[in-house]
């Protein structure tokens, strides 16, 4: 396997014409400023509830970056553009945030709708959802603590399980595989047990569903090989999608709000380290489990590719993918799939304003990720140079 070079802006942006190019670097100018991005995002949340109309204003910036449309038909164009790179996409309903059982139905469907968009388009490699999107966060907060339930909560549980199940029955009877998004730690509990169900019944033969972990908590990478010692005896195939987390400030927050000591790593450091030690496990282990790499970090997306090498895996293994965030980390996604890795974009989708939460945290991650921030505009800026010398 030829050895990438992750800096190849060519490669990276070939799927950018000049306006497009221009367009991105003005949108990760603006966000590299804090200051108008905590702006920024007060007046979008205010002005979507007030019903003024900035719905075209947000959709023509940072949505059209970082969302793929609002509806399934309207990311046809995005996922036309990623397959003609060889990049497939992973479609995510990203409506987050509601609570009542008309919205949780309306979700459900949606999500198999999903399913059934990457059966008939073969660029969709993956369907995605997170469970609090079918199921009350208070009702995932009490199974999760073990607390005792009043008889309408058990009613609930067993339809939001119904709705589950629902769809990773759909997954299964069409092999197309789904990941189930990882959530806060508090609620994790719940959506570990739930993924692990669904697993043990439907993974049997392939890998179609997969569980997420997020590595930035310093309990995941024991948590990862309990979870495959567990399918091993119980013989299932383990899919898990490795991160390393998007609820930091949050989660340490409550800790110190609520006096408990927190689940994050004690470090940057430590989390890349156990990320890294998580890659070489699955590797090690790729007969029985498959990952999907959802990094951003070149570090450890070059090391999973030498650990591939290393173990005589081939670049277009099926157990194996790699992903980033639609509208980031370009040169990683297309430099890859150059390469012949297989490599899939996860693209967001909703109206709008069900989706400015997913958009207002890709804002407020890319400005505190400075580092992140500051790659992004460069690479950027060393492209528009080598077309414009």
């Amino acid at each position: 396997m030829p050895e990438i070079n992750f800096l190849d802006t060519k490669v990276a942006f070939a799927s950018k014409n000049n306006f497009a190019l221009n367009k991105a670097f003005l949108l990760f100018k603006l966000m590299s400023v804090p200051s108008l991005v905590k702006v920024g995002s007060g007046l979008a949340s205010f002005g979507i509830k007030a019903g003024l109309p900035i719905n075209k204003l947000i959709k023509l910036s940072i949505f059209e970056q970082f969302c793929g449309g609002e509806t399934i038909n309207e990311c046809q164009v995005a996922i036309n553009n990623l397959a003609k790179y060889g990049i497939g996409t992973i479609l995510d309903y990203s409506v987050e945030g509601e609570e009542s059982d008309a919205v949780f139905d309306q979700t459900c469907q949606e999500i198999i709708h999903t399913i059934e968009k990457a059966q008939a388009d073969k660029s969709i490699g993956f369907a995605v959802f997170k469970v609090t999107g079918v199921a009350s966060f208070e009702l995932l907060q009490k199974i999760s603590s073990h607390a005792e339930l009043t008889p309408t909560e058990t009613q609930n549980w067993h339809i939001a399980k119904a709705r589950i199940l629902e769809i990773c029955n759909k997954a299964a009877a069409i092999n197309q595989p789904v990941f189930i998004d990882a959530e806060e730690s508090w609620i994790q509990p719940a959506i570990d047990g739930l993924a692990a169900e669904m697993m043990q019944k439907f993974n049997t033969k392939m890998p179609l569903i997969y569980n997420t972990i997020q590595l930035y908590r310093h309990d995941r990478l024991a948590y990862l090989k309990a979870s495959h010692s567990h399918a091993t005896k119980n013989g299932y195939m383990l899919g898990v999608k490795l991160v390393r987390g998007a609820y930091i400030e949050k989660e340490r927050k409550r800790a110190e709000n609520l006096g408990y000591p927190s689940p994050m790593q004690p470090t940057k450091a430590a989390t890349d380290a156990d990320y890294d030690a998580a890659l070489e496990f699955c590797v090690q282990n790729i007969a029985n489990i498959a990952i999907c790499a959802g990094t951003h970090n070149q570090e450890s997306t070059e090391l999973l590719t030498q650990l591939m090498q290393k173990h005589g895996v081939n670049a277009a293994h099926p157990h194996i993918c790699f992903s980033q965030l639609y509208g980031m980390s370009d040169n990683l996604s297309y430099n890859l799939s150059n390469a012949g890795y297989n490599v899939q974009k996860y693209l967001p989708y909703g109206p709008v304003a069900s989706v400015l939460p997913y958009l207002i945290r890709r804002a407020q991650e890319n400005t505190a990720m400075a580092g992140q921030m500051s790659r992004e505009l460069s690479l950027i800026a060393q492209e528009r140079k080598r077309r414009n010398p």
